[in-house]
C-alpha cells in the first residue's frame, strides 16, 4: 500500500484515499442498499401481478400503456409505455418469439398492434423504453402504398388494419382483417403474407381463429355478412347474413360449434356452424336485443359457461345469462368510461374484467363481489355468503401528472419561474396613491414638530 501511494503521489492533480469512505466521489457506501437494486425492484413484475394493455390516443399522440394490476392492494398503475405511428384499432397478445429474440428458447410476451396504417407492428412487452417494434408485417414502401391505396393486394394490406387473431394451435400464424376488404394470413417466422382472402365486399371488421380447429376461421364485415371457412380451402365458404354491419364475432369456447355475432344495430345473434345448406347458414338460434346502440365489445367467461358480457356505444356494460339458449340480463352498469370500446376477462383471475372506453379511462371490475352475479352463477355456498362489493379500480394520477395537466404550470416551468410568483408591476394609480400617502405623512410630521 505504501508503494502504491508513493507512485500515485507523483502524479500532479491526483488525490489518493487509502480508505474508500474518504473519497467524496464514492456515494455508495459498504453495507448500504444498492440504489440500482431498489430501482429494479420498482419495475419488477411479480407472478401475482396481472398485466393490462391499454391503447389510447391523447392530443393526437397514440401509445400503448403496459399497466400492472396488483390484486392484493387493488392498485393499477402504468409500468411503461411506447408510442405508436397512428390511431390504434386492435391489439392481440402472443407469446411466440419474433424478431431479434426469435431463436431464443421458451416463450415471450409480445403484442401485435393494428392501426390506421396498413401495417402490423409487433412489440416486445418485456423491453422497457423500446423505440422500435421487433417485427413489422406489411409494405414499407410509401410510394408503392400510395399507388395502390385501398385496393386489394395479394402480399400486403393497403388500408387500415381493423382486427387481429393469433393462432394458438399453429403458433407462427397471425390473421388480420382490413378496410381494404381482405383477410390475410401471416407467417411470423418469415414476416410474409402466405395467403390473402378476398371473399368480403366491404371493410372486414373482425377475424377470429377457431379455438380447437387450427385451420378454421370466422370473419365479419361491413357487407353485413359473416363467413366461416377452412383456410386451406378458402373457396368453400359458409355465409350468414346480418341485419346490420358486423361489430365483433366470438366463438363459444364452451360449445365450439357455435358462435356469437354482435352488430351495429345493438343485437347479438347466436349461430350453429353445422346448420348450413348449400353454403348458406341457417337462422340464428336466438337473437338478443342487447343495447340501444352498437355492440362494440363482447366476451365470455373462460370457465363459467353461459356468462356473456357486452359493451356498447350507449356507455353501458351488461352481464347476460345465456344458458340453455334462453338469454336474460343479470346486471347493467355504467362504468364511467364513455362509449365502451373493449371489455375482456382476465385469463388468470377470470372474475376480473377490464373495460375501456372513449373517455380514455380504464376500469377493473371484480365481478366475484357483485351480488347479482353471485346469485346467478354461484353455487349454494357462494350465494349464502354475503360479500361487500369492491369498488371499481382505475388508473390514479399522481400530483406531478396533475401539475403537468395545468397549462399555466407548464408555461411557468418553461420560463424557469414555476416556484417564484410573479411580482405585480405597480400601476400609475398605485404611484399616485403612494405619493398622496407620503404627502400626508410629511404634513403629519410637520404638525408634530410645530
Amino acid at each position: 500500500e505504501q508503494g502504491s501511494a508513493h507512485v500515485f503521489s507523483k502524479i500532479k492533480g491526483l488525490s489518493y484515499y487509502k480508505e474508500g469512505e474518504e473519497d467524496p466521489y464514492i456515494t455508495f457506501k459498504d453495507g448500504e442498499d444498492d440504489p440500482e437494486e431498489d430501482e429494479s425492484d420498482e419495475v419488477r413484475i411479480f407472478g401475482s401481478d396481472n398485466l393490462l394493455l391499454v391503447a389510447k390516443t391523447e392530443d393526437d399522440i397514440s401509445n400503448i400503456e403496459v399497466c400492472v394490476f396488483e390484486g392484493e392492494s387493488d392498485n393499477l398503475f402504468v409500468h411503461h409505455d411506447f408510442m405508436l405511428p397512428a390511431f390504434p384499432l386492435a391489439l392481440e397478445w402472443l407469446d411466440y418469439r419474433v424478431g431479434r429474440k426469435a431463436q431464443e428458447p421458451g416463450g415471450g410476451s409480445y403484442v401485435a398492434v393494428a392501426t390506421f396504417e396498413p401495417r402490423i407492428e409487433i412489440w416486445d412487452l418485456d423491453t422497457m423504453d423500446g423505440m422500435y417494434p421487433d417485427l413489422v408485417l406489411g409494405c414499407m414502401d410509401k410510394k408503392q402504398l400510395r399507388k395502390c391505396r385501398g385496393k386489394p393486394h395479394a402480399e400486403f394490406h393497403t388500408d387500415a388494419v381493423m382486427s387481429l387473431s393469433w393462432n394458438k394451435n399453429v403458433r407462427n400464424l397471425l390473421a388480420s382483417s382490413s378496410a381494404d376488404t381482405t383477410v390475410k394470413l401471416w407467417d411470423l417466422n418469415t414476416a410474409k403474407c402466405v395467403q390473402s382472402y378476398e371473399h368480403h365486399k366491404d371493410k372486414v371488421q373482425a377475424v377470429q381463429w377457431h379455438p380447437t380447429e387450427a385451420s378454421v376461421m370466422l370473419t365479419g364485415g361491413y357487407d353485413q355478412r359473416v363467413a366461416a371457412f377452412d383456410s386451406r380451402a378458402p373457396t368453400a365458404i359458409s355465409w350468414w347474413t346480418m341485419d346490420a354491419d358486423v361489430e365483433s364475432i366470438l366463438w363459444d369456447i364452451h360449445s365450439p360449434s357455435h358462435f356469437f355475432v354482435a352488430t351495429e344495430a345493438g343485437t347479438v345473434r347466436y349461430f350453429d356452424i353445422r346448420n348450413v345448406t348449400n353454403g348458406q347458414g341457417a337462422a340464428p338460434i336466438y337473437t338478443l336485443v342487447a343495447h340501444d346502440e352498437a355492440v362494440s365489445a363482447m366476451d365470455q367467461h373462460p370457465t363459467v359457461a353461459g356468462l356473456l358480457v357486452t359493451g356498447s356505444a350507449d356507455e353501458t356494460v351488461k352481464v347476460w345469462d345465456v344458458r340453455e339458449h334462453k338469454p336474460s340480463m343479470v346486471i347493467s352498469r355504467n362504468l364511467d368510461v364513455g362509449s365502451v370500446f373493449a371489455a375482456r376477462f382476465c385469463p388468470d383471475e377470470p372474475m376480473l374484467m377490464a373495460v375501456g372506453g372513449s373517455n380514455g379511462e380504464s376500469r377493473i371490475w371484480d365481478m366475484s363481489t357483485n351480488a347479482d352475479v353471485r346469485s346467478t352463477f354461484g353455487d349454494a355456498s357462494v350465494r349464502s355468503m354475503p360479500v361487500a362489493e369492491k369498488p371499481l379500480v382505475g388508473l390514479q394520477k399522481d400530483d406531478d401528472e396533475e401539475e403537468d395537466d395545468n397549462p399555466d404550470a407548464v408555461i411557468a416551468e418553461m420560463h424557469g419561474d414555476a416556484m417564484q410568483p410573479l411580482e405585480a408591476k405597480p400601476s400609475d394609480d398605485d404611484d399616485d396613491e403612494e405619493e398622496d400617502d407620503e404627502e400626508e405623512e410629511d404634513a403629519a410630521m410637520a404638525s408634530d414638530s410645530e
